[in-house]
């Protein structure tokens, strides 16, 4: 978790006059599977996005999000760069969402990369 984030969640909370912002905290299994080592384990990630005034909500999130996760914890729409997010064998993990209408872009913070860091 960067200030990239917490930039990120702020502009959502402004898009939206009365959105409930519930952010997806995945696994150290599927970061280390996905992007490698992370520098906090699972719960001091989730314990630090929980203290973001941006965020209403925090759940253990997959690595892979279904429709069916969505509706599960009560999420209209994901949100995410609009660039297509290869994983595996899937050409972009978000496309279903594009395709359904269930996606909202965003943009990076320019200079800050959870990869990078």
């Amino acid at each position: 978790f960067h200030y990239g984030h917490a930039r990120l969640f702020e502009k959502i909370k402004k898009m939206f006059k009365h959105v409930h912002l519930i952010i997806g905290v995945c696994l150290d299994t599927d970061i280390i599977q996905s992007k490698g080592m992370p520098i906090m384990n699972d719960q001091e990630r989730r314990e630090s996005v929980t203290h973001c005034k941006w965020v209403d909500e925090v759940v253990e999130g997959p690595w892979v999000i279904t429709e069916e996760y969505l509706d599960k914890i009560g999420a209209h729409y994901i949100a995410h760069d609009p660039e297509p997010y290869k994983y595996k064998n899937i050409d972009d993990l978000y496309g279903v969402f594009k395709e359904k209408k269930r996606f909202i872009a965003t943009t990076r913070t320019d200079g800050i990369s959870t990869t990078d860091i």
